[in-house]
């Protein structure tokens, strides 16, 4: 515990000292303290920094619904035993094996307005060609639609995790009273699951906020020539090792990693008060 906490608190503690500078072009350099001047820099950007937050809370939110709702029927699906039941696993899990960079690569050239896969198939069915991550208003979805791609699997396994610790005495009373399938899930299932689907938003959610590596390996340096995928995390790096602006990046991350504890505190009380009833 003591070498985690000194893990945590050295770099914690050395990104607050330069959030409190104006440390620019090495963090060796000579710097002078400046309070919170970053800090209201920041929060006074409206070009770059609420426009990265509303794409981070879009980005987290729309990837995050999606791969609890498929998660969830992923799990369903495989709760059950069936006929190849072991290959649907291997294929479900398959996009887990890959790293995300390599995911992402894989995905730009799937992509590619030119001699893309997926502007061949549309053209099969009488679809023309879409921009995907070359269009200002589709670089975002598509991004989405990679990270729901890639993790869904990790959610279905934290659901099938919590849907095999079930007894199935409420299931079997329910369906002895009548109950559709729908109704054994909406009323037995599901709230016996909330625990377990808040434990996978918590998880899912805080890594859905930091991600990086998959619009980096798609878009680039600042999330793309219009900003169009730019997050918190995009835009972070970029003051930091664009332009080495490290004062002002070490405030952009200590808010950032405000805003995560505070979602954190809010999900594990939920957790808390949903495991009490």
């Amino acid at each position: 515990m003591l070498f985690v906490a000194v893990l945590i608190v050295i770099p914690l503690t050395w990104t607050i000292y330069l959030s409190l500078t104006d440390a620019e072009g090495s963090v060796r350099a000579e710097s002078s303290f400046i309070g919170f001047k970053n800090y209201v820099d920041v929060l006074s950007d409206t070009d770059r920094f609420w426009p990265a937050v509303l794409r981070t809370v879009a980005f987290t939110g729309i990837a995050l619904l999606f791969e609890v709702v498929l998660g969830m029927a992923i799990a369903l699906l495989l709760w059950r035993p069936f006929r190849g039941q072991r290959w649907v696993r291997v294929a479900i899990l398959m996009p887990l094996v890959a790293t995300p960079v390599a995911v992402g690569m894989m995905w730009r050239l799937i992509f590619d307005p030119n001699i893309g896969m997926a502007n061949q198939v549309l053209g099969w069915v009488g679809i023309g060609p879409q921009p995907w991550l070359a269009g200002r208003s589709t670089a975002l979805p598509t991004t989405m639609f990679i990270d729901i791609w890639q993790w869904t699997p990790m959610v279905a396994l934290i659901l099938l995790a919590g849907l095999t610790s079930l007894s199935d005495e409420p299931q079997e009373a329910a369906r002895i009273d009548g109950a559709s399938a729908w109704q054994r899930f909406r009323h037995v299932t599901l709230p016996l699951m909330m625990p377990t689907v808040i434990v996978a938003i918590l998880l899912r959610g805080i890594d859905a906020l930091k991600t990086f590596d998959i619009l980096y390996a798609t878009k680039g340096r600042g999330g793309g020539s219009f900003h169009e995928v730019e997050t918190l995390n995009v835009y972070a790096y970029g003051l930091s090792f664009d332009y080495n602006e490290y004062g002002v990046s070490s405030a952009v991350l200590i808010i950032f990693f405000l805003i995560i504890i505070g979602l954190m505190w809010a999900l594990t009380a939920r957790r808390k008060k949903e495991a009490n009833r």
